[in-house]
């Protein structure tokens, strides 16, 4: 017959060495530089640890450790998206009524890990929610031209602060640590060929304003310039025209002195020298009229008469030495 005390003493020895073998091998852990550990103690936290090294708890079914990596994770949220059976296409309305689709990418990381592995079912897919209604709060409010072109940048950081408002109040402990928009495109060719073509004809139409206003500003700058020498000029004759009044002034107070000292001195010399300005090339006759001879003493051919011999006087000279010219010619 088999002993039944030996089958107990054997049977208690085995349970004792599997216990031991249990305690033995759950009672250490090892915490990596990039991981951070929860202490459960009955499945109730009991501390966070977050220092790398081989630490200790008690056996298992005393206490669990749950490890969670500090690593910095990517949620991508858009029409890139991998996952089609979880994420769809991210299509969206903005506010001037267009529809677009969007491409984000939020960078995201662990900061609590009680608050993440108790104070929600499904952490991520909170965090996916939250993203989406962010992104399509902000479009839905934004213009296509912003969302396609130069506001791009205004929309991550309006996106960035409600992400972040709203993960704070669920409480999840989860921290955001960038929103990057990666793309905005709208939905199929025809429409982002007739976008195209409507933001090409603007951009023409801003050119020809452009220059147009260019052309404005150069005429404008021309005709006050213009202006400005014309006025210049204006001034400088009415100064001119001032001094001559000034001049005509004072030599015609000056001839009102003289006359007003002698008169008929004055009148007579002022008749002379109009005649000079009048009559600068007439010829002055003295002549005497008795009633029935005309005499005349010519002056100006008295006065020419020196000149014509002193012409006459060259001309001789020069024949003179044309003809001692040509005999010398011929006697060579």
């Amino acid at each position: 017959m088999i002993n039944i005390r030996q089958i107990l003493i054997t049977s208690s020895i085995v349970i004792a060495i599997l216990i031991l073998a249990l305690a033995a091998t759950t009672s250490w852990y090892i915490v990596d530089e990039s991981e951070q550990a929860v202490v459960l103690t009955f499945g109730k936290a009991d501390q966070t640890v977050t220092e790398p090294g081989l630490k200790f708890k008690l056996p298992w079914p005393v206490q669990t450790v749950e490890k969670l990596s500090k690593e910095t994770y990517s949620l991508h949220l858009g029409a890139k998206n991998d996952d089609k059976e979880k994420h769809d296409d991210v299509k969206m309305i903005t506010g001037d009524e267009n529809i677009v689709i969007a491409d984000l990418v939020v960078q995201w990381k662990i900061t609590d890990p009680v608050k993440f592995l108790f104070n929600a079912d499904d952490p991520e897919a909170i965090l996916y929610d939250a993203t989406s209604a962010s992104l399509r709060s902000i479009i839905g409010s934004s213009k296509i031209d912003n969302a396609l072109t130069s506001g791009r940048a205004d929309i991550e950081g309006e996106v960035w602060e409600l992400l972040k408002s709203l993960i704070e109040k669920y409480d999840i402990g989860i921290s955001i640590l960038a929103v990057k928009l990666q793309d905005v495109e709208l939905p199929n060719k025809e429409v982002r060929k007739a976008f195209t073509d409507v933001t090409d004809a603007r951009e023409t139409m801003n050119t020809k304003i452009n220059e147009a206003q260019k052309y404005r500003n150069q005429k404008l700058n021309e005709a006050e310039g213009e202006a400005a020498a014309i006025i210049s000029r204006a001034e400088g004759e009415k100064v001119a025209r001032l001094e001559e009044a000034r001049g005509h002034v004072a030599v015609f107070n000056s001839l009102y002195n003289e006359y007003k000292n002698s008169p008929e001195v004055t009148r007579e010399r002022l008749i002379i020298e109009t005649l000079e300005v009048i009559l600068p090339n007439a010829r002055i006759y003295i002549m005497n009229d008795d009633g029935q001879t005309l005499k005349y003493l010519p002056l100006t051919p008295l006065k020419e008469t020196p000149k014509r011999a002193e012409q006459s006087a060259g001309k001789k000279s020069d024949e003179k030495k044309s003809r001692k010219k040509e005999g010398s010619e011929k006697n060579e």
